[in-house]
């Protein structure tokens, strides 16, 4: 595991590259109408943080703006039917609807980073430092990953898109699982309730599509390790 941490940003894509390949090199899908991915945008220019959001969304408090400019350290939080839509450095964020998250503050960069999402749902594609995301139940140690989250009190939702991604309960860290995801291959309920048997189990997919990951590695100038066909439709119709 930590010969893949140490790998640097083209040796995690050429790995991900053989995961993703065969049946993976095509992706269909269905559902509603939407933002197609040959509609994507270029690469968010310096001095911006923000592509775009809706609603009543708030950093450090205060209402955002497109001009608004995002921090290490800085705490997100949105509302009912609301979403942003941001990156910061090389990392990159679709935060929803009633969801707070606290981002890391500035470190050397041989200590890891921490991030924490306090409540609601984020998706997230991070660069090739070493981040743990906290839920209230859980403990993500990540890498050069996307991963999908929802926190609520009594369990976490964790789904590896793809990547390298260390599970752990907040609570014990014995109560652990590495999942090498090549294509939303191992999603998990991690659960709070230090009575169940099993802790971290087996979820559905669910709540997020490969069009939204596409969006954003776009904006920081990136690209999802598998192919998005050009003109596929969202399979959802919204970002909240």
């Amino acid at each position: 595991m930590s010969s893949i941490y140490d790998a640097d940003e083209s040796r995690r894509r050429f790995l991900l590259y053989l995961l993703s390949t065969g049946a993976l090199s095509t992706i269909t899908a269905c559902g509603s109408s939407g933002q197609a991915a040959s509609a994507m945008p270029e690469e968010l220019s310096a001095g911006r943080s923000i592509f775009k959001f809706s609603g009543d969304v708030r950093v450090n408090g205060q209402q955002v703006t497109l001009e608004t400019l995002i921090r290490a350290g800085d705490v997100i939080e949105t509302f009912d039917k609301s979403f942003i839509i941001f990156v910061l450095n090389k990392d990159s964020f679709i935060l929803r609807s009633n969801s707070k998250m606290s981002l890391p503050v500035a470190v050397a960069a041989v200590v890891p980073t921490v991030l924490s999402l306090d409540r609601g749902k984020v998706l997230t594609v991070l660069a090739s430092r070493t981040t743990r995301i906290k839920t209230p139940s859980a403990i993500i140690g990540i890498r050069g990953t996307g991963v999908y989250l929802e926190a609520e009190p009594e369990l976490s939702y964790v789904c590896t898109c793809y990547g390298l991604a260390d599970l752990a309960t907040t609570d014990d860290p014995d109560i652990n699982e590495t999942i090498l995801s090549e294509h939303h291959t191992s999603p998990r309920y991690i659960l709070a309730d230090k009575s169940s048997a099993k802790r971290i189990q087996p979820a559905p997919f669910k709540n997020h599509d490969d069009q939204e990951l596409l969006l954003i590695e776009t904006l920081v100038g990136r690209t999802t390790p598998y192919v998005v066909p050009k003109g596929i439709t969202r399979t959802r119709s919204r970002y909240f």
